[in-house]
């Protein structure tokens, strides 16, 4: 661990212990919690990306000319590069059915200087292609990215392929954000391919903060991952691109986080951006759907709001707390308009950057919005 991290850890370790509650009501930390936050939605800005029918795209799919983000622009990833933020972001143009999972998506990559502000590229720097990923690939897209950096500052992505049959979770990597390498789906040597007709997504690696980057680390000499949904499951590595779940000794995989009943989680979890190892254990933020019958009262059926877990940092299937409240959740227009009107506040990215936190998350199936955290001194 680096100086950097050391002193910026310390930092959060004020407001760390190792109580699960946020402030009754709020979704706000409490002081004393190993939660991250509170975040704030900066008005000024958001939402930070939103769909535009100026960008063009030659598609291999059709060999013709598409409006690549003209729909909808949303469920981003984002990392620290020389200086600035990176997002990638998934676009969906206007093909196909009028209902979500029904387009064709791409990644999208902008940049900014103060991470709240961005200019976007012209063209996706990830999309389906006529190449050996195709069969997983055509005609849903590529999903839902999450990004981390190696020890030798590769940008591992992992990703969702939608063929519109089965959703696999996928693995690219690059050295410039911009071209990337295609490694097919994330368990696909694990079990003689056992895994590969099982719906899998959403790739949380498991990292160190150093500076303002988030680097895979790994825990008793491998790489963890949490994935998937309606439960949060788990898996490990050895060179962050071949995964093999964890499983009982009936074959079943582990869950080591479950939807709640009576809770703002009790339709289904699943996990957010990339974990990060702090001074007390591993932090998990995920994504929570609530219950129209055994859920919130007080919330919408099926909305999306934000949870966070604690793990132990040297057992990360061990979870110590849990937040009993969503320390984000939809409270302005653009959180619940677009393709999807219940409301989600999808989280996919956290990222240090100038002393302060920013969490990228997902509108309505719609936009990109930021919130952001300081940190107390």
């Amino acid at each position: 661990m680096t100086r950097v991290t050391t002193a910026f850890l310390a930092a959060v370790s004020v407001l760390c212990s190792a109580s699960g509650q946020a402030q009754a009501g709020s979704g706000v930390p409490a002081a004393g919690s190993w939660m991250f936050g509170p975040f704030e939605k900066p008005t000024a800005v958001n939402p930070i990306i939103a769909p535009s029918a100026s960008a063009t795209f030659m598609s291999p799919m059709t060999d013709s000319v598409v409006r690549w983000e003209e729909l909808a622009t949303f469920n981003p990833a984002a990392v620290v590069k020389d200086g600035k933020v990176f997002v990638l972001y998934r676009a969906e143009d206007a093909s196909g059915k009028k209902e979500i999972g029904f387009h064709t998506s791409r990644i999208g990559l902008a940049e900014s200087s103060d991470g709240l502000r961005f200019t976007r590229r012209q063209t996706p720097v990830l999309y389906p292609d006529k190449d050996a990923q195709a069969r997983y690939e055509w005609t849903g897209g590529v999903e839902d990215p999450r990004v981390v950096e190696s020890g030798d500052h590769t940008y591992v992505l992992t990703y969702t392929q939608w063929n519109r049959d089965v959703p696999r979770l996928a693995i690219a990597t690059s050295r410039d954000l911009v071209h990337w390498t295609k490694h097919g789906p994330a368990f696909a040597k694990a079990e003689s391919g056992k895994y590969l007709r099982m719906d899998t997504k959403s790739g949380a690696i498991v990292t160190r903060v150093e500076g303002d980057h988030l680097i895979a680390t790994r825990v008793n000499g491998k790489y963890w991952m949490y994935f998937n949904v309606p439960d949060i499951m788990i898996a490990t590595s050895d060179n962050l691109i071949d995964w093999t779940p964890l499983a009982d000794s009936d074959g079943k995989i582990l869950k080591v986080l479950s939807p709640r009943p009576g809770y703002f989680d009790s339709w289904l979890v699943e996990a957010g951006p990339p974990a990060i190892m702090t001074d007390r254990g591993i932090v998990l933020l995920y994504n929570a759907g609530n219950s129209g019958q055994f859920g919130r009262p007080d919330l919408p059926q099926k909305v999306y709001t934000g949870g966070q877990a604690l793990f132990d940092a040297r057992n990360p299937i061990k979870l110590i707390a849990r937040a009993d409240e969503p320390f984000i959740r939809p409270t302005e227009d653009y959180e619940k308009t677009g393709q999807y009107r219940e409301g989600t506040t999808f989280t996919e990215a956290l990222i240090p950057f100038k002393g302060r936190w920013f969490l990228y998350y997902g509108t309505a199936d719609s936009r990109v919005g930021v919130a952001v955290w300081t940190p107390p001194r």
